[in-house]
């Protein structure tokens, strides 16, 4: 499946400035690893070292938090939108 891939600015260092890229994929812990090998390194700071979505990071297909779901085993359609976003707390 082509998704498209839209990434926040703080990942931009990360990927060359690009801020959305298509990546060929059937879940979201494809893209992951998808973008790991064309960015090393990128998922670990969207993942941590057990494979969990950090918790200052969300992650969306379509509208839809994959938390709210399979989390990273969401599956996708071609055409799908994952979109990585920091959670911004405040108080």
């Amino acid at each position: 499946m082509l998704v498209t891939v839209k990434l926040p600015i703080a990942l931009l260092q990360y990927t060359r400035n690009e801020s959305e890229l298509p990546v060929e994929a059937n879940t979201v812990q494809e893209v992951l690893q998808r973008l790991d090998a064309s960015f090393p390194g990128l998922s670990a700071l969207i993942v941590n070292e057990t494979g969990q979505v950090r918790r200052y990071v969300s992650i969306f297909v379509n509208e839809e938090d994959v938390r709210s779901g399979n989390g990273l085993k969401t599956k996708l359609k071609d055409g799908d939108r994952v979109s990585i976003v920091p959670v911004v707390a405040g108080g």
